[in-house]
This record gives C-alpha cells, sequence and structure tokens, in this order.
C-alpha cells in the first residue's frame, strides 16, 4: 500500500452516498443526464448484461446506481422500488435553481409530487418522483434560518 492512499476520496468525504437500483440503469442515467443535469462518472457492465455500477453526479452531489438484476459478482440480492412496491428512501439534492430544475425534471417525465415552494427551513423545495420509483426533494437554500426560530416556524405552521 502507497503511503499517498486516501481512504476516503474527497468527493465522498462528506456524506453518505446513496445507492440506488433500478430496473433499467442504461434509461436511469439517460432520464437523470435530461431531467437533473446528471453527469455520467463512471460503469462498470455487467458480464451478463445491464449494469452492475455506475456513478453519476447532480452538482457535487454523487449518486451510485445499477440494474437491479445484474448479478457480476453471485450476489444479486438488489430489488428496484417497483419490486418493493415503492421506497422508503428520499434522495435530497441542493441546487442553484430548483424552479428550473423542476421544469426540466417534468419536461423530462418526472412527476412533480410538489411545486418549487418556500419552506420553512429556509430553502425552496421541489418533490419529484422519477420514473423508477425513487423519490427526489431538490433544494435551493435562500435563508439561513436559527434553530430556535426553525422551531417557531414549524410550531406555526401546525
Amino acid at each position: 500500500m502507497s503511503d499517498n492512499r486516501t481512504e476516503i476520496p474527497d468527493h465522498y468525504r462528506h456524506a453518505v452516498i446513496p445507492h440506488i437500483m433500478v430496473e433499467d440503469a442504461d434509461a436511469a442515467i439517460d432520464f437523470y443526464r435530461r431531467a437533473f443535469g446528471a453527469r455520467e462518472d463512471f460503469r462498470l457492465q455487467a458480464p451478463g448484461g445491464g449494469i452492475l455500477h455506475a456513478e453519476i453526479s447532480i452538482g457535487p452531489s454523487v449518486l451510485m446506481l445499477g440494474d437491479a438484476g445484474a448479478d457480476g459478482v453471485g450476489t444479486a440480492v438488489w430489488s428496484a422500488p417497483p419490486a418493493l412496491g415503492g421506497t422508503s428512501v428520499t434522495l435530497h439534492v441542493f441546487v442553484p435553481d430548483v424552479d428550473e430544475l423542476a421544469r426540466r425534471a417534468v419536461a423530462a417525465g418526472a412527476e412533480l409530487l410538489q411545486p418549487p415552494t418556500d419552506m420553512f427551513h429556509g430553502d425552496r423545495t421541489a418533490i419529484l418522483g422519477d420514473p423508477f420509483g425513487h423519490l427526489w426533494v431538490f433544494l435551493t437554500h435562500v435563508e439561513d434560518v436559527t434553530e430556535e426560530e426553525l422551531r417557531s416556524r414549524l410550531a406555526a405552521a401546525r
């Protein structure tokens, strides 16, 4: 092992990296590119077909994904949301302009579940469903809110 090895690569240093499974990773990557402005960073084809592992970036955020049925190492234990009847995970991504992203995403086929809205927590927020069963919350930060103000606004919103 060389002395210049980094245990945690810089682009993974401050986050939990979501790794989602889909029914058609190639189509998902294309959709995320068109809808969310994603960039494909890496792709590893499965020996039997499909995508075993891919990485995309949406702004500075990294997302891993692959085909639920792709099996390159004998451990095909993954399921996509439709096979599970939905998902319990929502992916949050901060972007410079949530209104523009929501317009682009809907035009690409995303379902708008909540239009861009200024929220009590200081972020303009949109909620989208993608065609592969995943839920996304895109946010643009519009104001800093103290914890005390956050609690007060939440109480007032009830």
